[in-house]
């Protein structure tokens, strides 16, 4: 059998259950991987380096299965895999294909290893780690069947509609939902069969839940409504309706973050499954958002410090079996506290060196923890890190040179200055407007990065002015302008900027540590 299709199954977490069957199935399995995957890297243009001008990566498979004895159990398929240089134009490709026969192409045997991987395979100890969270643990019914550090694990929230869901001001955001109801239960109340489908429905954003709510002919009031602080993205936080009817997805968060807004906790979120980029993690005391690390596919997944029942009675998160793997390794003497795990958890997601030695494996598994020597020490600069993060609101400002220069022209013609929020690190610069620019940007700043973006780049990009990609917030709720958040944004970026730098004398101490032996 040959087919031409994605090139994602060779490699995706998500296609290992594929690869499997077909090692079972077929007895030769042949890949000619002609990359072209755009979406994985950036770098590449589908026009110039994808054979068929597309975004998404290609290859060419050939499965063999040759006649055998029923009766005989077949060994493994012998895989062989070939994959043309990332950089590679599709004219370069394409010129390849023509000119070599499948039976002289350099074909490598691959061994998959018992995850079913293909390419890409790690040798370390990664096996040998305490897992941060499984699914046998978060479904586990007794304490004795847990084996992770926490017992719940979840995505953060998914709203399916941010341009009505969440705003900077609490305020407007009552306005967009008030109109939001008023829209919903009109259709209710008209008795509509197929709601989404109905004239007037497009001024708002259905999903299959609300769909389902409105067949019920169920209204929604304002008394339904559930206003709290979320942590949309690093260093940014929005007010966010939670709510049933107009969350689309809460997965566990009530669990994390209940409804009951005076029941408090904190999130260690990480994002790495599936992404081209580098482990990324950072803790929030508000609710953590689906996409609030994500850049590619899947999505931030959190873990909460306290689980709450729904009657609002406090759990502790993690394991009484992840405190004994502590407490075996390191004495009962150390006193190590579950605060004291959480904290260590934090600074070893934080560790450059774990990140770069099991880079690969944290982008197929969740993360696991090794038992470093000297707990005390990587503890301490866990407890550093989680001040730091969560407290990046109240940090000391950072003493950037501002330097603002008045635009007459829009002055004379009656508007505020064009925003920009443009950062230049070669210059050690940050244009946030036509007047206004801040400089002396220490370099390190520029390292401290939660995936693709530094900490102050992931700030500019959400307060840049967008057009909203939603009709009816397009064209009754644009009311978004930087230049009323100016002063708060150039406060928060001399308080990340005090963070940056603080976070990255850590990380480079960590560096230096030793990883062996000792407790």
């Amino acid at each position: 059998i040959a087919f031409i299709t994605n090139r994602s199954f060779i490699d995706s977490r998500t296609f290992d259950g594929f690869r499997r069957y077909v090692a079972a199935e077929f007895d030769e399995i042949y890949v000619v991987d002609l990359g072209g995957d755009v979406r994985a890297n950036p770098k590449l243009s589908g026009t110039k380096n994808n054979v068929f001008g597309i975004q998404t990566g290609v290859a060419i498979s050939f499965f063999v299965r040759r006649a055998r004895d029923k009766d005989k159990l077949k060994p493994p398929a012998q895989i062989h895999y070939v994959r043309r240089p990332e950089m590679d134009t599709s004219d370069e490709k394409l010129a390849w294909l023509s000119q070599v026969k499948a039976s002289d192409a350099p074909f490598v045997q691959i061994t998959p290893d018992k995850n079913a991987n293909w390419i890409n395979l790690t040798e370390n100890d990664w096996d040998s780690m305490i897992p941060v969270a499984d699914k046998v643990t978060k479904a586990a019914k007794t304490k004795g069947q847990e084996r992770a550090i926490f017992k719940l694990v979840s995505l953060g929230v998914s709203t399916n509609r941010d341009d009505w869901c969440y705003d900077f001001s609490v305020d407007a955001l009552k306005t967009k939902v008030s109109d939001f109801l008023l829209a919903y239960n009109s259709v209710v109340q008209n008795e509509l069969p197929q709601p989404e489908n109905t004239d007037g429905a497009e001024r708002i954003k259905w999903t299959t839940e609300l769909v389902a709510l409105a067949k019920k002919r169920h209204a929604i009031s304002e008394g339904d409504l559930s206003f709290r602080t979320a942590q949309y993205r690093p260093f940014v936080r929005k007010s966010v309706v939670y709510t049933d009817y107009l969350m689309h997805r809460f997965y566990a968060q009530k669990a994390a973050f209940p409804l009951d807004f005076s029941l408090k906790n904190q999130s260690i979120n990480v994002y790495s499954l599936n992404s081209e980029w580098p482990l990324a993690s950072f803790v929030s005391s508000a609710i953590p958002d689906l996409n609030m690390l994500k850049q590619g596919n899947g999505g931030t997944f959190c873990l909460p410090r306290q689980r709450y029942t729904s009657t609002g009675e406090q759990i502790d998160n993690i394991t009484d079996w992840a405190l004994a793997q502590f407490t075996a390794h390191y004495g009962k003497g150390a006193g190590i506290t579950k605060d004291d795990v959480f904290a260590y958890v934090y600074a070893v997601l934080h560790d450059p060196i774990y990140r770069e030695t099991y880079a690969l494996n944290l982008k197929r598994e969740f993360p696991r923890i090794p038992l470093y020597p000297h707990f005390p020490q990587w503890r301490d600069w866990g407890k550093s890190l989680l001040a730091l993060h969560i407290g990046y609101e109240s940090a000391t400002p950072w003493p950037l040179t501002r330097r603002d220069v008045p635009d007459t022209r829009a002055a004379a013609a009656g508007l505020p200055p064009k925003a920009a929020l443009k950062a230049d690190r070669d210059a050690g610069t940050i244009t946030l407007d036509s007047e206004t620019t801040l400089s002396a940007i220490p370099p390190e700043c520029w390292d401290y990065k939660l995936g693709n973006r530094s900490a102050l780049e992931w700030i500019l990009d959400q307060y840049k002015e967008k057009t909203p990609k939603d009709k009816t917030i397009r064209e009754k709720f644009n009311t978004y302008r930087f230049v009323d958040y100016k002063d708060h944004v150039i406060d928060l970026l001399l308080r990340v900027t005090r963070v940056s730098v603080e976070t990255m004398a850590i990380t480079n101490a960590m560096r230096k540590a030793p990883r062996d032996g000792g407790s």
